[in-house]
């Protein structure tokens, strides 16, 4: 089922002819029952309560439409379109009309537990924001389009999640490290899983993550040993380039170090850079410095 136009025209100009059909119809009515002979008229009695009720049901058909809502009309049971614009409109008599908002809404997952690639527990939360395009899906194709919306959310959240990592190792894709990817792909699952309701999913990004409680402790020790690790390595790296630098820099001002002097600078600097405490020079027996 899709969505279709209904019929409406303008409110006011349709209020205008119906005034107009009961005021005829109230003058067929008189002239159909006050005779010169007393004998009714029975095709002018006839014809103006025909046009009263015409004009009656007609009147009764005004809708008003707000700004970015819509109406859904269903006549006996049988789908007849939907009225989109906003204002006053006259539309088909005797119809159903619901209510479907065209705004842009959200929504707020709760905090899920779910268990990521690796089998740690996590928690994790979104946000999606999302907007009915077809008003007929929404209302036909499911059953209260709104908790369908809920749990599908859901659902497609505790899947992305299994798919990855809370933390990936380097070029690996992880639901800490690669927050935009993961949303997006996210919400291109959201939008298949809505789409038979008739909703375009605009934006779905993650709004909480975290290890479960039970393990939040040793993960965080993890993450530290791992931020320690690249530290130190880094450091260790750039010590090295400026000890290298160190002995061309001598070498180049003519000093001749021999291999043993060599050994000896390299180990001074390397400790000297790398030691978390400052280095405390020790002067040997023989007045050489180390």
């Amino acid at each position: 089922m899709k969505e279709k136009k209904a019929f409406a025209i303008n409110g006011y100009l349709g209020l205008i002819v119906m005034i107009g059909l009961v005021v005829a119809g109230i003058y067929l009515l008189f002239r159909g029952l006050v005779t010169i002979d007393e004998v009714p008229n029975v095709g002018k009695v006839i014809g103006g309560i025909f046009l009263l009720l015409v004009s009656y049901l007609f009147i009764s058909s005004l809708t008003i439409i707000s700004p970015n809502t819509s109406k859904v009309l269903t006549f006996f049971g049988r789908y007849v379109g939907t009225i989109r614009q906003g204002g006053l409109f006259m539309t088909v008599p005797l119809s159903k009309k619901t209510t479907v908002s065209l705004k842009v809404n959200n929504f707020n997952s709760a905090k899920m537990k779910v268990n990521d690639l690796d089998g740690n527990p996590i928690e994790i939360a979104a946000v999606v924001v999302y907007r009915v395009v077809d008003t007929a899906k929404a209302l036909f194709e499911v059953d209260y389009y709104a908790n369908f919306i809920e749990i599908q959310s859901e659902t497609a959240i505790r899947h992305v999640a299994t798919k990855y990592s809370y933390d990936g190792d380097d070029g690996e894709i992880s639901l800490r490290g690669n927050v935009g990817e993961i949303s997006e792909e996210l919400a291109v699952e959201l939008q298949e899983r809505l789409s038979v309701a008739g909703v375009e999913v605009i934006e779905a990004r993650l709004t909480h993550l975290a290890y479960s409680t039970e393990i939040a402790s040793a993960m965080l020790q993890r993450q530290q040993a791992k931020s320690i690790l690249k530290a130190r390595k880094l450091i260790v790296e750039g010590a090295v380039d400026i000890t290298q630098s160190a002995i061309q820099h001598l070498t180049g001002q003519g000093m001749t170090l021999s291999q043993d002097q060599q050994i000896r600078l390299v180990n001074n600097l390397l400790v000297a850079i790398i030691s978390d405490k400052g280095a405390q020079p020790i002067i040997a027996a023989d007045g050489v410095v180390d």
